[in-house]
């Protein structure tokens, strides 16, 4: 049996990951698990342990702006299958998630004994999708913006998720321990990128990839 050494689950929910881990780890006893509740803490995790054999990835963790943190992980850690586990489970939100480079979809309302069965499959390097999903009615075209987000440097990817929090240079500088002329350069940079001009129009860009998008309004 597969037994991975350490798994990162990103979620926001104590309950959710306490009954989640309760199961698995009895299933998967020499497995590291590692835990994330803000996409902070799931950068931390990710570039300290990048040796990590899966990310289980909640679409609503805070900060994650929908999709956004889904390509930004498969273009920055290309070595990480990511799973991703959501209340969410329309059509076209499964589609987008796969299409965007994830390696399975779990409901959550998924029975846990799914949830690992979901696991091991990714692990041998298959895909996992809900048995209802029906895959023929998919469509797999990357959209533009998508491919312009994911040519950002984990920090450019940093920056543009703190211009969406409304932040501004000076307290971006201050948070990343950099000058506020570094700050600017780096939004040059990412407007380049995005093809936009200025950051209310890179924020507008990235609201494309935003769960809503994606048939139903994020909670």
């Amino acid at each position: 049996m597969i037994q991975p050494e350490k798994i990162i689950i990103a979620d926001d929910h104590p309950l959710f990951r306490q009954a989640l881990l309760g199961t698995l780890q009895a299933k998967l006893m020499s497995t590291a698990w590692l835990e994330a509740e803000t996409i902070e803490e799931l950068e931390q995790q990710l570039s300290t342990n990048t040796d990590s054999d899966l990310l289980l990835l909640d679409l609503n963790i805070p900060g994650a702006h929908g999709f956004n943190t889904l390509i930004h992980v498969r273009n920055h850690f290309p070595q990480i299958p990511v799973v991703i586990v959501s209340a969410h489970e329309d059509h076209n939100t499964i589609s987008k998630a796969m299409s965007y480079g994830a390696a399975g979809f779990v409901p959550k309302s998924t029975p846990v004994d799914d949830i690992y069965s979901a696991i091991i499959a990714v692990l041998s390097g298959d895909i996992w999708l809900p048995p209802s999903f029906d895959q023929s009615q998919s469509e797999h075209n990357i959209d533009d913006i998508a491919e312009r987000v994911a040519s950002l440097t984990q920090q450019q990817y940093r920056i543009l998720m703190m211009f969406a929090q409304g932040m501004l240079n000076k307290q971006i500088a201050y948070d990343l321990n950099v000058s506020e002329a570094t700050i600017k350069a780096h939004a040059t940079a990412i407007f380049r990128k995005l093809d936009v001009r200025n950051r209310t129009q890179a924020v507008i860009a990235i609201a494309q990839l935003d769960l809503s998008e994606a048939g139903f309004q994020q909670a």
